[in-house]
């Protein structure tokens, strides 16, 4: 029988950028993992800090290469969505890079507040505020503006939002205007719950804004939940966005912007096939196109890179507590932790995420069910993206195998209730930063120990 090393090998292109194996053990961006399991013990989440830099400095290369062999006359700002991950490591490593925000609720405010009191963030970023928003919201977003935050946009989400900056907004500023994009054909509904209606823009902007005292039309906005896909339909939308951004531009001189959201996909298995720059050019050469076509000039371009940004950068590791054959097939590894609540999409959206050994490469391997400790019979996890099956080492004789669930740093902390109740009780597990420094040498540091039952007591009432 074959080790699952020579498995690996077999089935994908390995080892890769971010995925090597030495004397047997799993490197993650050549982090040596056995040895932060070593240390900290399983089960664990970490972070690796430098991939966030990377992929925003890949990104922006991206757009830039693009701009340059288009002779594009617009320039390219990168946003990161906050809500991806609200963690402060997360948001003062993004800030080293030049980058602008974007915020989806009212407490995403207090946070850039507290950035800008630290000196991390300056009046003049970029401020993207994006959401159906409620009345602390735009209270938060008008305190912004009228604190000399000179580019912070709220994108109206409807056209009653306006009203609320009327009101409260003492001088002049910039606004963009979300569109309402149709979903995917095979979505449950046909148009956006978010967004103005492409028919009522225009009457919109005539009626309400291009007169206005002090709000000026600065962005047009639209977002694409597929994310940016080399596919009809992406391309029908990006085009039918642009050609009302060209409309819209003839009776609006101050429009000079387009945000087209996210949508930059992560790597979700070890196989992975997507041009990145391929998409950037052909998103340039195609606003060009159609600006050009209608005699308008081309717009500066905004992105909104969430998971792109901070995905690549998670992992959470397990190790294997036992072994239950089932039946006469159905062998469980039963893990140390939840899929249910460390990695709410694997459970909720059946998202699937890079599942590698960390240990025991050279050892037999075998088809297996991954539990997890809830009593929920929809915790485990027995398929990836590439296959509709699990394989991983075998264990004899009392050996301990861990494993690892890769790019996994974006939303699963805010969607599995992060430092709250979760199902069955299960603990947050803690949570290792792992960064370099100036040398290039690897440094850790503890940011969250595992959840303890005096923090739950305390959110259920037990204890003050």
């Amino acid at each position: 029988m074959k080790s699952y090393i020579d498995l690996i090998e077999q089935t994908f292109d390995f080892p890769t950028k971010e995925f090597k194996v030495e004397n047997d053990e799993l490197l993650f961006n050549d982090v040596p993992l056995m040895d932060i399991i070593k240390e900290y013990g399983t089960p664990l989440k970490l972070t690796y800090l430098p991939k966030i830099s990377g992929n925003i400095q890949n990104a922006k290369k991206y757009f830039q290469n693009a701009i340059k062999k288009h002779k594009y006359n617009g320039n390219y700002t990168y946003c990161y969505c906050t809500k991806s991950s609200h963690f402060k490591f997360v948001l003062e490593e993004a800030l080293k890079n030049n980058i602008h925000l974007e915020t989806s609720s009212s407490f995403d405010i207090p946070i850039i507040k507290n950035l800008y009191e630290e000196g991390k963030v300056e009046k003049d970023m970029y401020i993207i505020c994006n959401g159906y928003k409620r009345e602390l919201y735009t209270n938060y977003i008008a305190e912004l503006i009228n604190d000399g935050f000179e580019n912070c946009i709220p994108v109206l989400d409807n056209m009653q939002e306006l009203d609320a900056y009327d009101a409260k907004v003492t001088r002049e500023f910039k606004m963009g205007l979300r569109i309402a994009a149709d979903e995917e054909p095979n979505f449950g509904f046909y148009t956006s719950r978010l967004g103005i209606r492409y028919n009522d823009i225009l009457d919109f902007y005539n009626n309400k804004i291009k007169k206005h005292p002090k709000g000026k039309l600065k962005m047009l906005h639209f977002f694409i939940n597929t994310g940016i896909k080399d596919s009809a339909y992406y391309w029908s939308e990006l085009s039918r966005f642009v050609y009302k951004y060209c409309e819209l531009k003839k009776i609006c001189p101050e429009l000079d912007t387009i945000d087209i959201g996210g949508g930059f996909p992560i790597k979700t298995s070890v196989y992975f096939d997507y041009d990145y720059q391929y998409m950037a050019d052909q998103i340039i050469e195609n606003v060009q196109w159609i600006c050009e076509k209608n005699n308008v000039e081309v717009p500066n371009i905004m992105t909104e890179f969430g998971s792109y940004t901070v995905g690549e950068s998670g992992a959470v590791i397990y190790s294997v507590l036992d072994q239950k054959l089932q039946n006469d097939k159905e062998l469980w590894y039963m893990i140390d932790g939840s899929f249910i609540t460390h990695l709410p999409d694997a459970w909720g959206l059946n998202q699937k995420y890079i599942m590698l050994a960390v240990n025991k490469w050279d050892d037999n391997f075998h088809r297996v069910n991954l539990g997890g400790l809830t009593c929920d019979s929809m915790d485990y996890y027995n398929s990836e993206a590439h296959t509709t099956e699990v394989f991983l080492p075998m264990i004899q004789n009392g050996d301990k195998l861990y494993m690892g669930f890769f790019h996994t740093g974006a939303y699963q902390e805010s969607l599995g209730g992060y430092g709250g109740i979760q199902h069955c009780l299960i603990p947050a597990p803690k949570h290792v930063i792992i960064d370099r420094n100036e040398k290039g040498e690897i440094e850790t540091s503890l940011f969250a120990p595992e959840q303890d039952s005096d923090s739950m007591l305390r959110t259920l009432g037990y204890k003050k």
